[in-house]
């Protein structure tokens, strides 16, 4: 390939990752389905951008997984991961070995050897921590007890990738699949290891060679590797840093192939003797822009890479093969899920979420296939379907989330009955995590009644077992809310993360309760919109207020006066909510919404600039309440109230 198709090459490629992902995003694919799209679209099956050439882009991007890994590794300091050892180990452990054993156990009746099921179990009993972990994140379910589990098996199964892999060599000298790779001109274990360091070695001194290789790794992170990169650092030279990086990545990786070992393994546990070190961070943000890139380049590869042409000579084949993974990855998750006694509907979302294969199955299969575990047309046909499940996980977590949890969520709540109230008091508070607990202790320091309902069954125990007195309900139910008082209280707090359950309370207090005057949380300005189309007066939008703080603060460290910053935070703070209720009768209106809404950006930044030049004036004027001021005062007073004889201890004044 001369310089010219390597440019055009190149620019294929990039040009399909930046057409093809933000589509799939805007549809709520995301990323990674964007980039296997994009391969499919440009692929030899497809438009025909690209052609043999691909298998090649394939096996250089495959380095993007070990820097995946070795970004996984920094990830996982051993304090996070002995937290989370119950789920990781007891969840993901035997989600990962019953799938492998149930599809390996299936496989086997297919005709193929122990050897090739067991890997195929293995292979497919991941799933894709990419399209999971996005998913949940978009719809909020990352808190929930589905998404803690699911992020704990995600966990689990990024970790077992090492030893799948490391595996696969052991399965190889007992498959029989390296004459069939030969006939379909596939690579075999053979012919890697030809190439290795002890290759010619008694297999005694081989597995001394890699238990070395692996000790090597360890020490030199513990001992070698931190004092370089705090010489290298002192350099203050980013881009030599950048450097170091990536020679360690790929210094570590060949150490790992002359051994007869997957780099992945190597660089993962680098990541991990490297994950307390200070140099973490640095090292992750160097790192990542080529991780990503290579995996988005991985990913575009493996979509061109699916043999469409198979699909369409055994498409009935294909999408058996597609039916059974995920019915059968289904049951199980769904089934281990009642076993660690998740709910009904938590169990649902558990399952839907995991139900497909992973993107490290198709590093597996690769690797499988150049090692002669499998053949070549069975790596083809799992790469489809695996490909296929991916594509399919979007569309089953939205039938899940508009179908399923709507009539089967409702039945798990009422399996724990509303706990019965015998309170009545001024204020109500729906919703009771970190926001509204705050309020709530506030408001009791304070005397004031609250009645504090949440529909989390866990966390009411939690708050329970502290002293805290939480009543168990969903209180978007009108009878819940009779109970609460709701007709004598003043006040509901809204304290609900959730904006659609959020926007229902909304409509039943509106509807059943109006004289109460409803305080509610808006996630962002664009929820603050909808509830003040739904009747609230006074949405509070999470961040704002902390970021309004900041602002103050960072004012005052540039030298702005504290009195000042206070008052052009009390000006902008205004301002921004005043506008608050004419952009959210104009939003529907696109056009007419952007036009006020630069009107507005425009008319504060013109408002608060003229409120600067009149700052000294202003202050001025207000002498009175600069901190000096206030303190002379309280002394003054302080002193005249004093007995005969007594005098108060002098103090510093403030500087003005």
């Amino acid at each position: 390939m001369n310089n010219q198709d390597l440019f055009i090459q190149a620019f294929i490629y990039l040009a399909a990752a930046v057409i093809a992902v933000p589509l799939a995003k805007r549809f709520g694919l995301g990323s990674v389905l964007g980039y296997l799209l994009a391969g499919i679209a440009i692929g030899p099956f497809g438009i025909g951008l690209i052609g043999a050439e691909g298998e090649d882009v394939l096996h250089f991007a495959e380095f993007g997984v070990v820097l995946l890994l070795f970004v996984i590794g920094l990830e996982l300091e051993p304090a996070l991961l002995w937290r989370m050892r119950g789920p990781i180990l007891g969840l993901g452990g035997l989600q990962v070995v019953v799938t492998a054993l149930v599809i390996a156990g299936l496989t086997l009746l297919s005709g193929l050897s122990w050897q090739a099921a067991l890997a195929i179990g293995m292979i497919l009993s991941l799933s894709s921590t990419a399209i999971v972990l996005q998913t949940l994140n978009e719809k909020n379910l990352l808190p929930t007890n589905a998404g803690q589990s699911s992020f704990a098996v995600l966990l689990f199964q990024d970790i077992a990738v090492i030893p799948i892999l490391a595996i696969f060599p052991l399965l190889a000298s007992g498959a029989d699949t390296h004459a069939q790779n030969l006939e379909h001109g596939g690579e075999t274990a053979s012919h890697e290891s030809a190439t290795t360091l002890v290759s010619g070695l008694p297999p005694w001194l081989q597995t001394l060679a890699v238990i070395g290789a692996v000790a090597v790794v360890i020490l030199a992170g513990i001992y070698l590797v931190r004092p370089a990169l705090r010489i290298i650092a002192q350099t203050r030279l980013r881009e030599l840093f950048t450097a170091a990086a990536l020679l360690l990545v790929i210094g570590i990786a060949l150490l790992m192939t002359q051994v007869g070992l997957s780099p992945a393994l190597g660089t993962f546990l680098a990541g991990v003797v490297l994950a307390g070190s200070e140099y973490r961070h640095e090292l992750e943000s160097d790192i990542d822009p080529f991780r990503g890139l290579l995996m988005g380049l991985f990913f575009i590869a493996v979509g061109a890479s699916v043999d469409f042409a198979l699909i369409a000579v055994q498409p009935l084949l294909i999408a058996g093969l597609v039916f059974a993974l995920m019915a059968i990855k289904f049951g199980i998750l769904f089934g281990l899920s009642r076993v660690f006694q998740l709910s009904l509907d938590q169990g649902l979302i558990f399952a839907f979420a995991l139900a497909q294969g992973g993107e490290f199955a198709f590093v597996l299969l690769s690797s499988a296939s150049q090692q002669g575990v499998l053949a070549s047309e069975t790596t083809s046909m799992l790469t489809a379907a695996v490909a296929i499940s991916m594509v399919l996980t979007p569309l089953l977590m939205i039938v899940n989330e508009r179908l399923v949890q709507p009539n089967v969520g409702t039945r798990e709540a009422d399996k724990r009955p509303s706990d019965a109230i015998e309170e009545a008091n001024p204020v109500i508070i729906a919703g009771f995590d970190d926001f509204g607990n705050v309020i709530g202790r506030m408001l009791r320091a304070n005397n004031i009644g609250t009645t504090v309902l949440d529909n989390d069954s866990d966390r009411v125990e939690v708050l329970r077992k502290l002293g805290i007195k939480v009543y168990y309900g969903d209180s978007t139910r009108h009878d819940l809310l009779h109970s609460a008082g709701a007709e004598k209280a003043k006040i509901i707090i809204i304290g609900i993360d959730n904006p659609e359950q959020a926007l229902g309370l909304v409509h039943t207090v509106r509807k059943h309760f109006p004289h109460l005057t409803i305080l509610a949380r808006a996630k962002d300005r664009f929820t603050a919109y909808d509830l003040i189309k739904a009747g609230v007066t006074y949405p509070y939008r999470e961040t704002f207020d902390t970021s309004v703080r900041v602002g103050i603060d960072a004012m005052k460290l540039l030298g702005v006066r504290a009195y000042q910053a206070q008052r052009i935070a009390y000006s902008f703070t205004r301002y921004d909510e005043e506008a608050l209720p004419e952009l959210a009768a104009l939003y529907d209106d696109r056009t007419a919404y952007r036009n006020r809404a630069r009107q507005r950006i425009a008319d504060l930044q013109h408002y608060l600039q003229a409120h600067l030049n009149r700052s000294s004036e202003v202050l001025e004027r207000d002498a009175a309440w600069d901190t000096a001021s206030l303190m002379l005062d309280v002394l003054q007073q302080a002193r005249a109230a004093e007995p005969p004889g007594q005098s108060s201890p002098r103090q510093p004044m403030a500087d003005g």
